[in-house]
């Protein structure tokens, strides 16, 4: 019996087979082969077209048959992980009456703070754990103000991830994690934060039928299944948003684990089992996959914008055309051969849209003491990944601030952790052990699927077949060395 895990990224859609009884990934692809575009009609603007994910998908899910030989009937059901705090508006057909906002659009930021003056901070703190801020609820009032004859076409709103389960059966639906990502979830209370609807003059029939993270939330639609072969008895049974995903895939479930994760953006994520919150608003608390009545879970989060995209640009600029681009692994040797603070050369990773960590101001982004005469493509690349790990730390404290730490964070081998220099730079920074899991998000869907399924019986026999490839400690040498250079990078910080 296969389960089958799709993770929608920013940057392509990552499909995983989990052979359950093994406990084994049998196969592993992205498409498309290149990374899809991210628009932005105007500054601070970032939409990305559904349809494309769509397409994507079900491309993916025909090359797993032809390409992998991959028995797709077998696949009794699918989990879905996906980019969060993205706004999909679609019609009664299940199209798209506009492109989505994904994650990194600031154009909702101001709107999410009048919210949260309207409703009352200490309201939002312990109805919602936060302000409105830039999330879905702020995005889709944008919409409703900017836009109102599409506002007026939409008959639901959904996250990224509701929107490929909706095509694949035919059924509008969001999950009651994905609610608690749009800033719609009352912690108190366990339901759809109706006060926050109000306020945004939002109507509640756009919110449709609320489901479990894990469960049979629906099977697949008859046309579709015939069209990409799938058995049409699969079901989707699991879905959360590609952070909680994350730490999922990693076995991070429950308080005082943490996972991080540094794709297009980098976040550390950690389990809790209180309410926490930020006063300042400058981290998040979601729930995590596995909250359930019995057990409060919540997944505490940092999220810096500019990190793998950061290095995507780096790439590119460094590249003699975008046919031929130079490789990561080339980008992460030559970082390799500049000592710890790239002779004085630091860099600021805030390019990607407004920072939650400073509580959504506009943060410079850029190279400070740049030197012509000393720096090269080497101190260029090891301050960037200083830069993006800096930017992390600084917001792990905050994190402290608020009562949630530990000891060891867990990273799949993939993205930036694939590089040793960002390890070691991470390690000794943070002052954590980082443990190596060989697994993906798509993995961790798959895994999620075969657990809602019910193949699993509880949660951790799904992980029953991960293995930590590496675990990396910090020296004290390098400790007190990056520990220096953190605070002199933290002092320069320019926010206006």
């Amino acid at each position: 019996m296969y389960f089958l895990g799709i993770d929608l990224g920013s940057s392509s859609i990552k499909l995983s087979v989990l052979d359950a009884e093994k406990g084994v990934s049998i196969c592993d692809i992205n498409v498309p082969e290149f990374e899809m575009d991210i628009k932005a009609p105007e500054f601070g603007w970032a939409e990305q077209d559904p349809n494309d994910w769509w397409n994507y998908t079900k491309q993916g899910i025909k090359i797993l048959a032809t390409k992998h030989h991959i028995d797709i009937k077998k696949i009794a059901s699918i989990g879905i992980s996906y980019q969060m705090h993205g706004l999909i508006l679609v019609d009664k057909k299940l199209n798209p009456v506009r492109p989505s906002i994904i994650w990194c659009d600031s154009r909702a930021a101001s709107i999410g703070d009048e919210s949260y003056d309207n409703l009352g901070h200490d309201f939002c703190k312990r109805t919602i754990l936060g302000s409105p801020g830039n999330f879905t609820a702020s995005k889709l009032k944008w919409v409703k103000l900017n836009q109102p004859d599409i506002y007026a076409k939409a008959a639901h709103m959904m996250l990224p991830g509701d929107f490929i389960a909706a095509k694949l059966s035919g059924v509008a639906q969001i999950s009651i994690s994905g609610l608690s990502e749009a800033a719609l979830w009352n912690f108190k209370k366990g339901a759809l934060a109706i006060e926050v609807l109000n306020e945004m003059g939002i109507k509640e029939e756009l919110i449709p039928e609320i489901v479990p993270n894990f469960d049979h939330q629906a099977s697949i639609n008859k046309e579709v299944a015939e069209e990409l072969g799938l058995n049409p008895s699969t079901k989707i049974t699991y879905r959360a948003g590609d952070q909680p995903n994350n730490a999922l895939s990693l076995n991070v479930l429950n308080p005082g684990e943490i996972a991080t994760t540094a794709g297009t953006s980098a976040v550390i994520y950690a389990v809790s089992d209180k309410d926490n919150y930020d006063e300042n608003n400058r981290i998040n608390t979601f729930l995590h996959a596995n909250n359930s009545e019995a057990e409060k879970r919540n997944g505490v989060m940092l999220c810096i914008n500019g990190s793998g995209i950061l290095y995507q640009w780096l790439r590119k600029i460094m590249s003699d055309n975008e046919k031929n681009l130079i490789s990561y692994e080339k980008l992460n040797a030559e970082a390799a051969k500049v000592n710890p603070g790239s002779k004085h050369l630091r860099f600021y990773p805030f390019g990607n849209g407004v920072e939650r960590i400073f509580n959504n101001k506009k943060v410079n982004s850029g190279i400070e003491n740049l030197n012509f005469n000393i720096h090269q493509k080497g101190h260029v690349i090891r301050a960037a990944c200083e830069g993006i790990v800096y930017a992390m730390n600084y917001g792990f404290d905050i994190m402290k601030s608020v009562g949630v730490s530990g000891n060891i964070v867990r990273a799949g081998n993939a993205n930036l952790f694939l590089s040793p220099v960002f390890r070691e730079i991470f390690t000794n920074t943070t002052q954590t052990t980082l443990e190596l899991f060989n697994t993906s998000g798509a993995e961790g869907a798959a895994r999620g699927a075969a657990y809602g399924y019910g193949y699993y019986k509880k949660l951790e026999e799904a992980f029953g077949g991960l293995k930590c490839i590496e675990r990396i400690e910090p020296t004290s040498t390098l400790t007190s060395q990056y520990q220096e250079l953190y605070e002199e990078w933290k002092n320069h910080i320019n926010i206006e």
